[in-house]
């Protein structure tokens, strides 16, 4: 009798990954370069079903400000599913509605808190930002938007439009500041003004081809365009330009909000205020959230003019309410602040030793360290070529390291950061640390390329 060899059964979780690719769409993402399956989560920290842990710096792309099931947001939850409240109730007016609406207002710029509205929309910050191109076209009678390079507003069609991998569009396209990138070869003040100039003579030149628009849209951050902060002053500017020439300037803080830059909204900082916010992520406390909050004199549009079944989501709205309560009452705003200025300490002292690193930035715990070709020329400005393929082993290294990171950036060469508002510092160093140690593993792994050598840390030879 001929002897049989047992082959042991798969682990469930290779079951489940090889299903997912077998089923779900081409257009998966995250699911493609973080294979884990996630059974349990907790503050910082995600289990997956394989039992390894992982410290999450994703975040829901920053929709969870307070980490993981923080206990304030699973307790909103079950006091709306004790209560016999409906859950589903399109747009009527609810106390959960009101609470959450309440506590919104409570922390907007005077001038929006005062006299704002607010328009529910579906659940994604796309649809919110729909909503506001819809909003402000109503209101001014014109057409045309003013968008910026490098942007990301959302993947429907408008949204798309006017972010930066749009192919087809009639919106004007505007230079953002980026220091170590500056598309005028000068970066700092110089750079802002420059891009800030541009813009005002784009409009005023009755022949650039643009006329008035309808509005111009910015992120005081951009995140998927690899973590670049917009200097306050060049916010500012941009303010005066819109408000001289009554262009309703609309503001996208679906991934800024709710404390992540270091204050509660990121205009706070250069303290502006804008015509209509996009607010979402965060605001739902981890679940489907989004609204526009705008100057009531915009508020022109007919009833059913932006509408959406899933625009009254109970639940969303409780665990919102708790996450804006505990965010404001706790200071994570502030804590954000001192915490990720000295995580961008860590990391500038981290690329000062490795030629990869060619420029780490960001404001509060909103972080972004750009990978280079080391072995490339330098520009004009010091910049070097963006190294992709370097960044993909490095989020890899992460991963086998416990840790989950996103990549961003023009050639999605950025690795980003951001993780929970409420990680301690121990946490905070233990991010930094497996980052430092992904890097160093990294860079002896990844040639350069056409075949060049491993980039190499500073001091080394190869």
């Amino acid at each position: 009798m001929a002897l049989t060899e047992t082959v042991p059964a798969a682990p469930a979780h290779e079951g489940i990954l090889r299903r997912q690719s077998l089923r779900e769409s081409a257009a998966r993402t995250y699911a493609r370069s973080l294979p884990i399956v996630p059974v349990r989560a907790r503050g910082l920290t995600i289990e997956g079903a394989d039992g390894r842990r992982y410290l999450d710096c994703l975040s829901g792309a920053g929709t969870l400000a307070l980490g993981h099931n923080h206990p304030v947001v699973l307790e909103a939850i079950r006091t709306v599913l004790d209560s016999g409240a409906p859950l589903h109730v399109l747009d009527l007016a609810t106390p959960v509605k009101d609470a959450f609406t309440t506590e919104l207002f409570a922390t907007l710029p005077g001038e929006l808190a005062e006299k704002g509205r607010i328009q529910f929309c579906g659940p994604a910050g796309t649809d919110a930002v729909e909503a506001a191109f819809k909003l402000v076209r109503t209101a001014t009678g014109r057409d045309g938007l003013m968008a910026f390079s490098g942007a990301y507003h959302g993947m429907t069609s408008e949204a798309l439009a006017a972010s930066g991998g749009a192919q087809h569009t009639s919106v004007a396209r505007l230079p953002y500041p980026y220091d170590y990138r500056c598309p005028f070869g000068t970066g700092g003040d110089r750079g802002a003004e420059l891009a800030a100039r541009w813009t005002q003579n784009l409009l005023d030149d009755h022949k650039s081809g643009v006329p008035r628009p309808a509005g111009m849209i910015l992120e005081p951050v951009q995140g998927e365009g690899g973590v670049i902060p917009a200097p306050d002053g060049w916010l500012r500017r941009m303010r005066e330009i819109t408000a001289a020439r009554q262009i309703p300037l609309i503001v996208d803080e679906v991934q800024t909000g709710v404390g992540r830059t270091g204050a509660f909204w990121a205009v706070d900082h250069s303290g502006i205020v804008p015509d209509v916010i996009v607010l979402s992520k965060a605001i739902g406390g981890s679940l489907p959230l989004a609204v526009i909050v705008y100057r009531g004199e915009l508020d022109a549009w007919q009833p059913g003019a932006h509408a959406g079944t899933f625009r009254g989501n109970q639940l969303a709205m409780a665990a919102g309410a708790a996450t804006l309560a505990y965010v404001r009452a706790n200071g994570l705003d502030r804590r954000a602040g001192e915490l990720g200025a000295r995580m961008l300490a860590r990391l500038t002292a981290l690329a000062a030793a490795h030629d990869c690193i060619g420029d780490v930035r960001g404001r509060g715990l909103m972080l972004g360290v750009e990978l280079v070709d080391r072995d490339a020329d330098a520009d004009a400005t010091g910049a070097r070529p963006a190294a992709p393929e370097l960044a993909a082993a490095v989020r890899d290294a992460c991963l086998d390291r416990g840790l989950i990171v996103e990549l961003g950036g023009r050639h999605s060469a950025v690795v980003r950061l951001l993780p929970p508002l409420t990680i301690t510092d121990e946490q905070a160093d233990a991010i930094l640390d497996r980052l430092a140690d992904a890097i160093t593993a990294a860079v002896r792994t990844t040639p350069g390329p056409m075949g060049s050598s491993p980039t190499t840390l500073r001091g080394t030879t190869p």
